[in-house]
């Protein structure tokens, strides 16, 4: 960005992705694409478009810090965060779907599912919170829900953000030192690691049975907080047309956040 200007030229981000962020050079790509982010916005809620984006990926990959960064400066009165409680009695006895159907946008609505209901695709399974036949319901069953709420106008998108375990267990072990943290340690962390083979499968079966033409997976490289948050910002701005749109700005980089396709969990996704 010049100085006293909102403008970056664009190969000031090539450079940047290839050299690494530093604090300056973060923030000021940062700011960039929050402006496009509030330009999206304007169009979104004058057209009356609903807009879900579901944030899923394992402990510690930095799904509250992406989200925070992405929303800091969208309007208050059409962004929400819908981010999914344990279910009380009542809930699971309802239909699975219930309880996230409610929380659906409505005209003009940005809503952000930190955590969906791929829960019953991944934690849910991987913790025995639920049964096996519980999970086949939910792969026969997701599919077609996706495609009725896209087919009824509303814009989905789904990313994953993919850590490795050695950054994982760096991210975990700090929670519990940094004291303004301590509200996200839980038994489920200590179980994260123990059980990565287990998320990693679950990880790839979801992939590979809820990835479809309306609903398609994003993955975004995450080990990298600042990487990502500015990649899956431009991912998001790149997937909408709007008003003013810098294309050059939001153009986002395939080695960072990419569509997930067959045979790409043993050469892109952590293992």
């Amino acid at each position: 960005m010049r100085a006293g200007g909102d403008e970056l030229p664009a190969r000031f981000f090539g450079v940047t992705r290839m050299l690494g962020k530093k604090d300056d050079d973060y923030k000021r790509e940062l700011r960039a694409l929050q402006i496009e982010l509030v330009k999206l916005q304007r169009d979104l809620i004058e057209s009356e478009a609903r807009v879900l984006v579901i944030f899923e990926g394992r402990d510690g990959a930095g799904k509250d810090s992406t989200i925070k960064n992405v929303i800091e400066h969208m309007s208050p009165r059409e962004t929400r965060i819908f981010a999914p409680p344990k279910p009380s009695d009542r809930e699971l006895r309802q239909w699975y779907f219930h309880r996230f159907v409610v929380q659906l946008p409505l005209g003009g609505e940005f809503v952000f599912f930190n955590r969906s209901w791929y829960n019953r695709a991944g934690v849910e399974r991987v913790m025995g919170f639920c049964t096996e036949k519980e999970v086949e319901e939910f792969f026969d069953t997701v599919n077609d829900f996706e495609s009725l709420l896209v087919r009824s106008r509303l814009a989905l998108r789904k990313y994953y953000l993919d850590i490795s375990h050695k950054e994982q267990k760096k991210r975990l072990l700090s929670r519990q030192k940094d004291p303004l943290k301590t509200w996200k340690n839980s038994p489920i962390d200590a179980a994260a690691l123990k059980k990565w083979h287990a998320y990693t499968k679950a990880r790839d079966e979801m992939f590979q049975r809820t990835s479809h033409p309306l609903g398609p997976w994003r993955i975004v490289k995450a080990d990298d907080k600042k990487l990502a948050r500015l990649e899956l910002m431009r991912d998001l701005l790149d997937s909408f047309p709007y008003s003013g749109k810098k294309k050059s700005l939001v153009r986002p980089d395939p080695d960072s956040v990419f569509l997930w396709s067959p045979g790409i969990e043993k050469d892109k996704l952590a293992r």
